[in-house]
């Protein structure tokens, strides 16, 4: 039996083939990390797709959902076979005045699956709900993700506060017109381009 492309399969948006390719690959014993890492290609070849022009928002909502279904199915498989324990907490949350969600469910997705606890506090999160959220979890690691410009300030604002009551907790920005200038400018530790650099930044962060 031929096996399924699951990069091709999720950039070509066939959530049936996705399902299947993923549960055919659970299977044979493939790991759950590994296949992940397919999975996050397949995001990586949409987003191209829709840098191009490609593909439009609701194609990207699309590949969004497909990824977070399999993605549900890899972290059972994990906990069912005690693969997956948890080496750290990271709150995360996209900013006050802003609502976009597919970004930081993905960053979200691939931390659990790699054994981190995440606290997801939403979109449009009012700064005293980061704190909150700091203050009871405890987190080594707060993320913040934006997609407008017009929410930097709103960012730049939360940082202040969640340093205000923890000055040893790290913060990471992320986001479509995020970058080092704009950590710099919001006074965070850390940007990440991709969420794979949220799960080597926690690494970092989260060593015994």
């Amino acid at each position: 039996m031929e096996k399924i492309n699951l990069v091709d399969a999720l950039s070509e948006l066939d959530e049936d083939l996705v399902v299947k390719g993923v549960k055919s690959q659970l299977a044979e014993n493939v790991p759950a990390i590994e296949i992940l890492g397919q999975l996050q290609k397949g995001m990586e070849k949409v987003g191209k797709f829709y840098e191009e022009g490609e593909y439009y928002l609701s194609e990207l909502i699309m590949s969004a959902d497909i990824f977070s279904s399999v993605a549900d199915l890899l972290k059972a498989n994990m906990a069912q076979g005690a693969e997956l324990e948890t080496h750290g907490t990271i709150v995360l949350g996209t900013v006050k005045d802003d609502i976009h969600d597919i970004g930081k469910n993905i960053v979200a997705t691939i931390l659990g699956c790699n054994g981190y606890k995440v606290v997801d506090v939403g979109v449009d999160v009012p700064i005293e709900k980061f704190v909150e959220a700091v203050k009871e979890h405890k987190p080594q690691v707060v993320g913040m993700c934006c997609l407008l410009t017009t929410a930097f300030d709103a960012m730049k604002d939360t940082v202040a506060a969640v340093k205000a009551e923890n000055s040893a907790v790290k913060i990471l920005i992320g986001g479509g017109p995020c970058d080092n200038n704009v950590a710099k400018y919001c006074s965070a530790d850390y940007y990440c381009k991709t969420a794979y650099d949220a799960v080597t930044l926690m690494e970092g962060q989260c060593k015994a």
